[in-house]
């Protein structure tokens, strides 16, 4: 793009009214905001009604508008209006992290097919820029694994808890007041966000597109105070982390489950709204990414460099996709878990390969063991309703 972006902006919450404010206090870009779509005409916004649309409609067929940048919550809706406007030749900056894991295959095939662009660096680990790092500078098939604390609202949470000792309860509440998390925090606290967030990563680290559904997440809204306990005494914090392990020439694996970290980790010291992503290659050993997760102004900040790239026309190569053997994903390796139960019967629902460590009490029981990962996948669904909380180890 040589000509001023004009900006179709959908979406005028916390990070769309951060962005707005962005842009008009920055210098490295010839972009401005022609038109704002919202969903709620009575809603009370700090512009005036005059500057907002209700029709979407009006931007995706506006053609004095080049660039499209999509930051609302509802990830079907996102959808819709990311696909209209990709067959309608405008490229787009999407935030939303849902919609493109359910759909990125195919705005792939699309841009390819309308000759546009689609970024989303903003959807994966908020102010870093994890996507276009791999894209460009992890370019080449020696990738290994890829660790992350990819959500700021969990990981605030697990701070207050083992640094301030606030109770799950009390320090949930305080995320809530913050606004790290929503007041339906299902999506952070039990690892939806974070698993769509690995999944992006995931298509562009080793090319290959995996549903949500087939992996693994379970967050950390069942914990309690023994499982605290416990990771005290044997001196690990608890984070919950994305996971990402290439295994061999041929497949790979992910998940998202917490984990027990130990000190000489570098996301042992990640804390409060913060993330921070571990890659690692076959040669270049361990590359550490930092930066804030959550907040207005870091993901703002986000998809400002995103239209700052499309004012240069870049666009996403998928190199891994189109120039590298496709790996394929696989469930069925072991993996090492602590394992916290009080009942039988629930305890009755995983089928351990190995146990290590058994430890049973009055109340609180728990094992160290090795399990399938497809044990687990195939108890997503009934994971928070058990009496249970486990965490991978990775000595």
């Amino acid at each position: 793009m040589n000509q001023k972006i004009n900006i179709g902006l959908f979406g005028y919450g916390v990070v769309g009214e951060s962005l707005h404010h962005v842009l008009k206090h920055s210098k490295t870009v010839d972009a401005g905001v022609r038109k704002i779509c919202v969903k709620q005409k009575d809603k009370k916004r700090s512009l005036e009604q005059n500057e907002f649309t209700f029709n979407k409609d009006d931007i995706i067929n506006d053609q004095n508008i080049n660039l499209v940048v999509e930051l609302i919550d509802d990830a079907d809706e996102a959808y819709d209006i990311v696909k209209r406007c990709l067959q309608n030749k405008k490229s787009v900056v999407s935030g939303n992290k849902k919609m493109l894991a359910h759909h990125l295959d195919e705005l792939i095939d699309l841009q390819e097919k309308t000759d546009t662009a689609l970024l989303y660096d903003a959807s994966a680990c908020g102010s870093i820029p994890i996507i276009r790092n791999i894209e460009e500078y992890y370019d080449n098939d020696l990738l290994k694994s890829v660790t992350g604390i990819l959500n700021g609202s969990s990981n605030y949470i697990l701070s207050k808890i083992f640094n301030e000792g606030l109770d799950y309860d009390t320090a949930l509440k305080q995320a809530q007041e913050l606004g790290f998390a929503e007041s339906n925090p299902g999506l952070d606290v039990d690892g939806f966000d974070s698993l769509y967030k690995l999944i992006i990563i995931a298509t562009h680290a080793l090319g290959t597109f995996v549903k949500p559904n087939e992996v693994l997440n379970y967050g950390i809204s069942n914990i309690k105070e023994y499982d605290i306990q416990f990771a005290r005494e044997k001196n690990f914090k608890i984070k919950l982390v994305a996971q990402l392990i290439k295994l061999n020439d041929e497949s790979f694996t992910m998940f998202v489950i917490p984990r027990l970290v130990r000190p000489d980790k570098y996301i042992y010291n990640v804390e409060d709204e913060y993330n921070g992503v571990v890659i690692q290659g076959e040669f270049y050993d361990k590359q550490f990414m930092f930066g804030k997760g959550a907040g207005g102004y870091p993901t703002g900040s986000a998809v400002l460099s995103d239209i700052t790239a499309r004012s240069h026309n870049y666009k996403y190569e998928y190199k891994k996709q189109k120039y590298f053997k496709k790996l394929e994903y696989r469930t069925d390796h072991e993996i090492e878990i602590y394992l916290r139960y009080n009942s039988m019967v629930d305890f009755s629902y995983f089928e351990f390969e190995t146990i290590l460590e058994k430890y049973s009490g009055i109340g609180n029981s728990y094992i160290i063991g090795k399990i399938k990962l497809a044990n687990l996948l195939k108890l997503k669904a009934v994971l928070t309703k058990l009496d249970v909380f486990l965490a991978y180890i990775r000595n």
